[in-house]
């Protein structure tokens, strides 16, 4: 996610972060390298325009010549500008009226809103504890009915059933009422997309919204359109009063246009960031993490909480009690760590989110790292029996012949296997003495190159 932004905006900003004082001219240098960054990441002009003349201000202003270190101060000023551009924090749904609250979701087809409504569904049943009801007032494309239905019947909320002989204006008050008698929290409402905004589209959606009166309004839109995003939001904000955007598809959109023109272009915030095809993979849009993830200098705060969300917590203290205890650490609790680093999007996702390693995040992903070796390993682990998973100094000649063949792996793939097995035990064994969490990490650091990640000593 904004891999190529990210990585032309830190390039640019590293010029000028090193600098003792700011000119006129080292920042108009910088200025001209992010004004391009931005206009390849896809932002629309005015946008950009605008940007780059609100940080020109701040630079050569007042709040730089006072600053002990005014390069790094640039850097500031740029972070607080993407931000600003994005919205201050996060927006959060207005829920507080008397139930049901009721969210109509609206956008083209395509975008991903069937599929966000049960997204959201899941969120709000699972993270805000809501009864939640779903509906769909597409009577154009009978299929979202259905898809609409099996999406509520996996996150376990409550779907009212529609036809395509019915108008949607009628489906939806029938669904209100179901929803009061029910004393369901929110109802979510799924509406027609059209490939194209027409009038025949607008009309319809106007009286439906006017007929409902519902408390949010989210435009669902794809990430993956850049600014077109934004001025198709536009567009369905003058016909309709949007209150929020969701923006999909936001993990395959490597230049991030889209994130950085709605706030901008339609007034609107951002509330929630498409991050996968799963139901759990909807996040909050937090603008000051993501214009910190933007500079390369991590979001720790979204890898904690996705951490305490993903990890299986029994799972953690079951290994913990087990390497207390002095018992080895198996190729059994590799392959769990294995399936917890795939829950928590694998080792790109997770490095993008910690400072300074978002180059790293973006190799580890264009080496399709975990897709390929992550999936092997679990593949080799799996053709092992269970006395050899419990017990690798089994594994001989013959059976590592067996085990290679059974998952249509090399031994050498094996090897490789059992090596980084062996390494993490090693670490493991430094986990479970006391004050091995201090050693482990020191153990780490010597497998780091000079100067850290980026090698190289001091920047």
């Amino acid at each position: 996610m904004f891999d190529s932004l990210q990585d032309r905006l830190s390039k640019s900003l590293k010029t000028v972060a090193g600098q003792a004082r700011l000119t006129e001219e080292n920042v108009q240098d910088t200025l001209r390298q992010v004004r391009m960054a931005l206009l390849e990441a896809d932002v629309a002009l005015p946008v950009v325009k605008d940007f780059v003349e609100k940080v020109r201000g701040k630079a050569l202003g007042m709040e730089v010549s006072e600053s002990l270190n005014p390069g790094q101060q640039f850097v500031k000023i740029v972070q607080d500008e993407l931000q600003g551009m994005m919205g201050e924090a996060n927006d959060a749904l207005n829920l507080s009226t008397k139930p049901p609250a009721i969210i109509l979701m609206a956008g083209l087809q395509g975008a991903g809103k069937t599929t966000s409504v049960g997204k959201l569904a899941r969120y709000l049943k699972q993270k805000q504890k809501k009864s939640v009801s779903v509906v769909s007032a597409d009577v154009y494309r009978p299929a979202a009915i259905k898809q609409l239905e099996t999406l509520a019947n996996e996150v376990g909320v409550r779907f009212f059933p529609s036809s395509a002989e019915q108008k949607p204006v009628d489906i939806a008050k029938a669904a209100i009422d179901d929803a009061r008698k029910q004393f369901i929290d929110v109802l979510l409402v799924d509406t027609a997309g059209r490939l194209t905004i027409d009038e025949a589209m607008m009309a319809e959606i106007k009286q439906l919204h006017a007929a409902i009166n519902p408390i949010e309004t989210l435009f669902v839109v794809d990430a993956m359109t850049g600014q077109d995003a934004a001025v198709t939001a536009k567009a369905f904000n003058e016909a309709l009063e949007l209150t929020g955007v969701i923006l999909t598809k936001a993990d395959a959109d490597t230049r991030g246009g889209a994130a950085l023109s709605v706030r901008a272009i339609t007034g609107k915030p951002i509330k929630f960031m498409g991050m996968g095809e799963k139901s759990e993979a909807l996040e909050p849009f937090y603008p000051d993490r993501i214009a910190s993830r933007i500079l390369g200098m991590g979001d720790v705060l979204s890898l904690i909480e996705e951490a305490e969300q993903k990890l299986d917590r029994k799972k953690a203290e079951k290994l913990a009690t087990k390497l207390k205890k002095g018992r080895g650490f198996d190729l059994e609790d590799f392959r769990d760590q294995l399936q917890q680093m795939k829950n928590m999007g694998g080792i790109s996702s997770m490095l993008e989110k910690l400072p300074g390693m978002g180059n790293v995040a973006q190799m580890a992903q264009q080496a399709n790292v975990e897709n390929t070796v992550f999936a092997q390993m679990e593949t080799i682990i799996n053709s092992m029996t269970p006395a050899e998973r419990r017990n690798p100094d089994l594994i001989n000649g013959s059976r590592k012949r067996r085990i290679t063949q059974g998952s249509g792996t090399q031994i050498q793939d094996l090897n490789r296997l059992l090596k980084q097995h062996r390494q993490m035990q090693k670490m493991m064994k430094k986990v479970g003495k006391k004050g091995g969490m201090a050693r482990m990490m020191r153990g780490m650091g010597g497998m780091m190159p000079p100067g850290g990640i980026h090698g190289g000593g001091p920047r």
